[in-house]
C-alpha cells in the first residue's frame, strides 16, 4: 500500500485545502474566526428571540429554530476540518464519516424546510392579514417545526443508511474538506444505482418541493402587494420580506453552485470555496441580514446587550 495515496481499510482520507503549512495557518485562522461569528451571532438571535415578549410571533419562532439549524450545520463540518489542519492528520473514519453524512443532510434538509415554513408565514401575513394569527397558531407552528425535523431525520437516515450497503476502493481520498456525499459514492466499488435514485428522491422532495414552495408563496406575495394602491403600503409590504428574500437567495444559489459545479466539473478549488460559502458563509451572515435589516430585531438586540453590560458593571462593583 503506497502512503499518501492510500489509507487504512475502513477510513477516509479527506485532502481538503492546501498542503503548505503557513497557508493552513492562515485558513485555521479564518475558519475559526468565520465558526465564532456564526455561533455567537446566531446565539444572540435565539437570545434576542427568547428574552423579548414582543418578538413571541411565529416568524421569529422560525427564524430562531433557522438560527439554531445554522449553528448545527456548520458544526458538523467545521470543528473536524480545524482539528485535522491542527493535527495535520487528514484520516476519518468510516464510521465518523457515516456520522458526519448523516448530520449534514439532516441540518441542511432542515434549512430548506424552515426556510419554506417562513416564506409560508410572510404569504399568510400578507394575502390573509385578517386571518394571519388564526391561522398561524402556536399550535400550527409547533407542529410544523416538530414535522421539519423528522422530515429531515428521516431522509437523512434513508441516504445514509443506503451507503453502508456499498463496498469502497482501496483508494478512498475524498478531494474535499468534509464527507461530502456525492464524494463518498463516487469512491465506492460496488453499484451505487439505488444510492443515486435515493440521494434523488431526497433532493427533490427536501430541496426542490421547499424551494417551489418558497416561489409560489412569494409569487403571491408579489401579486398581493402589487395591488395594494400605495406606494408606502406596497414598501412595507416588501420590507417584511427583504431579510427572508436574502436569506433564501444567499442559500439556495450557494447549494446550487456547489453542486452544479461538482457535476460538470471535478473538484477543485473553485468548488471548495464553493462549499465554503455554503457551509459558512452563508450561516455566518444570516444573523447580520435579520439584525441589520429588522427594526424589531436591531431594538431587542440593543436592549439585550444594555441589560448584559448593566448586569456585568453591576458585578464588577459588587465584586470590588
Amino acid at each position: 500500500m503506497e502512503r499518501g495515496n492510500q489509507t487504512e481499510v475502513g477510513n477516509f482520507l479527506l485532502l481538503g485545502f492546501a498542503e503548505d503549512s503557513d497557508m493552513q495557518l492562515l485558513l485555521r485562522g479564518l475558519f475559526l474566526s468565520m465558526y465564532l461569528v456564526t455561533v455567537i451571532g446566531n446565539l444572540l438571535i435565539i437570545l434576542t428571540i427568547s428574552s423579548d415578549s414582543h418578538l413571541h410571533t411565529p416568524m421569529y419562532f422560525f427564524l430562531s429554530n433557522l438560527s439554531f439549524a445554522d449553528i448545527c450545520f456548520t458544526s458538523t463540518t467545521v470543528p473536524k476540518m480545524l482539528v485535522n489542519i491542527q493535527t495535520q492528520s487528514k484520516i476519518t473514519t468510516f464510521a465518523g464519516c457515516l456520522t458526519q453524512i448523516f448530520f449534514f443532510i439532516a441540518f441542511g434538509c432542515l434549512d430548506n424546510l424552515l426556510l419554506t415554513m417562513m416564506a409560508y408565514d410572510r404569504f399568510v401575513a400578507i394575502c390573509y392579514p385578517l386571518h394571519y394569527t388564526v391561522i398561524m397558531n402556536p399550535r400550527l407552528c409547533g407542529l410544523l417545526v416538530l414535522g421539519s425535523w423528522c422530515i429531515s431525520v428521516m431522509g437523512s437516515l434513508l441516504e445514509t443508511l443506503t451507503i453502508l450497503r456499498l463496498s469502497f476502493c482501496t483508494n478512498m481520498e475524498i478531494p474535499h474538506f468534509f464527507c461530502d456525499p456525492s464524494e463518498v459514492l463516487k469512491l465506492a466499488c460496488s453499484d451505487t444505482f439505488i444510492n443515486n435514485i435515493v440521494m434523488y428522491f431526497v433532493t427533490i422532495v427536501l430541496g426542490v418541493f421547499p424551494l417551489c414552495g418558497i416561489l409560489f408563496s412569494y409569487s403571491q406575495i408579489f401579486s398581493s402587494v402589487l395591488r395594494v394602491s400605495s406606494a408606502r403600503g406596497q414598501h412595507k409590504a416588501f420590507s417584511t420580506c427583504g431579510s427572508h428574500l436574502s436569506v433564501v437567495s444567499l442559500f439556495y444559489g450557494t447549494g446550487l453552485g456547489v453542486y452544479l459545479s461538482s457535476a460538470v466539473t471535478p473538484p477543485s478549488r473553485t468548488s471548495l470555496a464553493a462549499s465554503v460559502m455554503y457551509t459558512m458563509v452563508t450561516p455566518m451572515l444570516n444573523p447580520f441580514i435579520y439584525s441589520l435589516r429588522n427594526r424589531d430585531m436591531k431594538g431587542s438586540l440593543g436592549r439585550l446587550l444594555l441589560r448584559a453590560t448593566s448586569l456585568k458593571e453591576g458585578t464588577i462593583a459588587k465584586l470590588s
